[in-house]
């Protein structure tokens, strides 16, 4: 099979936006997008997370089921990730736990840009489950609605490029861009940024990837999810 995206939330455009990013992230790389139908239109803080679980659920049986090499969660709450990799027999990857381990990687200090204030709190307990509350941090509410991002991102983008400036101005030396849904506007924001963007399904996408070789030392690198 290949690396399957799941979306936790039921709009299909940004379905269609991570895997357009998680294929450029690793080109020749076999990705399949799914969306959760059943979920709500957008995932924006812990009730919009606790009802998404269920379905996506579901959706982690059922590309396990049917052989993934590996599962994204495309949200960047990590919306039911523990749960999920108990369920899956291949690696199951977060894009907020990508993003995280990937900027501790590359810098010292590390600033997260998220969208809605009731956001924060989900994803600083998600830094701190994974042992990064000393490396990722601080959780930076932009304001922003995830729907906005997809309507209105000329907007977005001069909001977004205010807080990533902010945080570099209080010593960030990287910017974790904390929703899926920034991934439209992730070329626009590095053009004007001064430090990294670390944006969470390319994270995901290279992680996965590389997860598979760990686990298959046999199969060469340019065969995985090549669906050879």
């Amino acid at each position: 099979m290949s690396i399957v995206v799941i979306n936790p939330n039921a709009t299909i455009s940004m379905t269609r936006a991570a895997l357009e990013a998680a294929r450029r992230a690793v080109p020749g790389v076999v990705f399949e997008g799914w969306t959760s139908h059943d979920g709500p239109p957008v995932i924006e803080g812990p009730e919009d997370g606790a009802a998404c679980v269920p379905p996506l659920l579901r959706l982690v049986e059922r590309a396990s089921e049917q052989g993934a090499e590996a599962i994204i969660i495309a949200c960047f709450d990590d919306t039911g990730l523990r749960k999920a990799r108990t369920l899956a027999r291949c690696p199951v990857i977060g894009i907020g736990q990508a993003a995280f381990h990937t900027a501790a990687l590359i810098a010292d200090r590390t600033a997260v840009v998220t969208t809605v204030r009731a956001a924060v709190p989900v994803i600083e307990a998600n830094i701190a489950a994974f042992g990064l509350d000393r490396a990722v941090g601080p959780v930076r509410a932009s304001g922003i609605r995830v729907a906005d991002l997809e309507h209105d991102p000329h907007a977005a983008l001069s909001i977004l490029s205010i807080e990533i400036d902010r945080a570099v101005s209080e010593g960030a030396d990287a910017v974790i861009l904390g929703c899926a849904g920034m991934v439209g506007v992730i070329d626009a924001l590095r053009a004007r940024s001064p430090v990294p963007l670390v944006e969470g399904v390319e994270a995901a996408a290279r992680l996965a990837h590389a997860c598979i070789a760990l686990r298959s030392p046999s199969c060469p690198a340019d065969q995985i999810g090549s669906g050879s």
